[in-house]
């Protein structure tokens, strides 16, 4: 095997072996804690320009299949691990991962100590790295070099880079009851499906959406997606937003879409230390008192204090959810306007569902809404 090489921007070196494409990839080096849905992690837009290191020590055992991804592509910008599989073992698998890796350009490390790694990044935060290996490779004082001259997460504007470029429609499972805007920040698959399971109909588009393009769908709710890079920079889906929760359509976001929402509330948003990943991160509903286990990948984080009541243009809200390992807020609701959002992941592939409820949630907020006839209803006093 080919030597690799993963370079941390504060000078540490971990080296191993090649794994997937040769060459070099720089990004944001994060650790995710999931013990399954690598495939989903890889393939998740939210993990666009991040270098992923898996905690689990094994990974690649149930290989590749074609039903699985989140999306059309891998958007990680490397990966990291400790023992890949040296082949797969699943009757869905159709190759293996590190041949998917290869197949699509993606510049992997095998064989290093992704324990230390993880304690590094834990002690010392989220920061730039680089995977380098074949012609790439080079004295460990030009890679340090390369990974500073790279581009930090703060301020980076990556949402456009990974949602669609042209509308498309999601069809009801069966028969249609609501019909739902979906702005895509970079959507997973498995949303519009979690949708469409109840009885909706999505149209997804492209986060360059005007007001206009959304209200010509005459949609009963607007849903933000998840997605990556820094919500300070998403002036256009922030203005939107603003635009939707004027009329009174009912708003439903998650994980980017949390923050979007957020700062069209009025709130802040800073960068987290080494954010949430992964598929076992506990969150605390504030009205109930109920702890879900929740899929997350964020590395930003919207201002606030658990159970807090603010003021906005549109009416009071509250902050709905934290993390209580850290109190990171977790979700945001109006208590007087129909919006609510989360920082997690409720379709969660591949899992845990303890949030599915969630989508529940959003199509009795559409049934109210079309009941009490407040649909795209102009807030006359905030305009």
């Amino acid at each position: 095997m080919a030597d690799a090489v993963l370079v941390l921007e504060d000078g540490r070196v971990f080296r191993g072996e090649a794994y997937g494409a040769t060459g070099q990839s720089l990004g944001e080096a994060v650790f995710t804690t999931g013990m399954t849905g690598y495939q989903e992690t890889l393939t998740d837009p939210s993990y666009h320009r991040q270098i992923v290191v898996q905690t689990a020590p094994q990974i690649g055992n149930t290989g590749w299949n074609d039903e699985d991804d989140e999306s059309t592509r891998i958007h990680v910008a490397g990966y990291a691990v400790r023992d890949p599989a040296r082949r797969p073992s699943n009757w869905r698998s159709t190759r293996s991962l590190g041949d998917a890796l290869t197949e699509q350009g993606i510049v992997g490390v095998a064989g290093i100590d992704t324990r230390a790694v993880v304690r590094h990044l834990r002690e010392r935060g989220a920061m730039r790295a680089g995977v380098f290996s074949g012609d790439a490779l080079a004295a460990d004082a030009e890679l340090i070099d390369r990974v500073l001259a790279g581009p930090r997460m703060e301020g980076a504007d990556l949402y456009g880079a990974v949602t669609t470029r042209e509308p498309y429609v999601v069809a009801a499972a069966d028969t249609r009851r609501f019909t739902v805007a979906a702005l895509d920040l970079g959507i997973k698959s498995n949303t519009p499906r979690m949708l469409a399971a109840r009885g909706v109909e999505v149209h997804v588009l492209p986060a360059t959406s005007t007001i206009e393009d959304i209200l010509a769908l005459d949609p009963d709710g607007f849903f933000l997606s998840n997605g990556p890079g820094d919500p300070a920079t998403a002036d256009g889906p922030v203005a939107l937003t603003r635009q939707v929760l004027e009329r009174r359509i009912p708003l439903f976001g998650i994980c980017f879409g949390n923050q979007i929402l957020g700062r069209a509330l009025g709130r802040g948003t800073y960068k987290m230390r080494y954010g949430h990943r992964g598929i076992n991160i506990p969150v605390v509903e504030h009205a109930t008192g109920r702890v879900a286990i929740t899929s997350q990948n964020h590395g930003f984080a919207v201002e606030g204090e658990a159970g807090e009541r603010f003021d906005t243009p549109f009416g009071p809200a509250e902050i709905s959810h934290t993390c209580p390992n850290d109190g990171t807020v977790e979700g945001i609701a109006g208590l007087t306007f129909p919006a609510f959002s989360v920082q997690y992941h409720p379709e969660a592939a591949a899992g845990p569902h303890d949030a599915a409820d969630l989508f529940d949630r959003f199509v009795e907020q559409m049934a109210s809404a079309r009941e009490s006839g407040g649909r795209h209803r102009l807030n006359e006093e905030n305009i």
